[in-house]
């Protein structure tokens, strides 16, 4: 099913779909996933919108609706359960977005898996992408304060998230000012 292939926070089923109706792909979708289910139907009486949500459904709104409805309940579902992305929870710099809610880092339209540590130096560098960080500030953003490792295992962390972002086509993301420290390199929308 398409909803197993990236990351969507919400589904939005009709009963009345060819091939499968909404109650059968909700139920197909229940038994490996928890995303949330609106359905949206022309069916009104009381016992599809039971049966729309006893089977999984997180709401039910009955056609014709308004799209302000719609989507305040929409909203409301993604509050109710944590997949709201808001704009407070998405850094983004040049084709570098991470998003803090969903703990995900994409370059372009393209996810990059980091560990909890590269998430945390690249979530620091992404907070002020003009400033430099030394070490000892990348350390204590990844490992928290008091707590002491080597020096150069933070330029273990920086290559392997330069070589993940590599391998997707991010060069440069993270660079190197000699004697200093790291800073984001990321190239500006449009530039290549």
């Amino acid at each position: 099913m398409a909803f197993r292939r990236g990351t969507i926070d919400l589904i939005v089923l009709d009963i009345g779909m060819p091939d499968m109706d909404g109650l059968e792909v909700c139920r197909q979708i229940r038994k490996t996933s928890s995303l949330p289910i609106l359905f949206l139907s022309a069916r009104d009486e009381e016992i599809d919108r039971v049966l729309g949500l006893e089977i999984g459904g997180d709401d039910y709104v009955t056609k014709p609706f308004s799209p302000r409805e719609l989507v305040a309940r929409v909203k409301a579902i993604l509050k109710r359960t944590g997949g709201e992305t808001t704009r407070e929870n998405i850094l983004a710099t040049g084709r570098v977005s991470l998003d803090r809610g969903g703990r995900s880092v994409r370059f372009g339209n393209t996810v990059v898996a980091l560990t909890a540590l590269e998430f945390s130096i690249l979530e620091t560098l992404l907070k002020r992408p003009e400033m430099v960080f030394s070490r000892e500030q990348l350390m204590e953003a990844a490992y928290g304060a008091g707590i002491y490792v080597a020096d150069r295992t933070i330029d273990s962390h920086i290559r392997n998230i330069r070589a993940k972002f590599a391998h997707v086509g991010g060069t440069g993301v993270i660079v190197t000012v000699h004697g200093v420290g790291f800073k984001l390199g990321v190239e500006r929308e449009g530039e290549v």
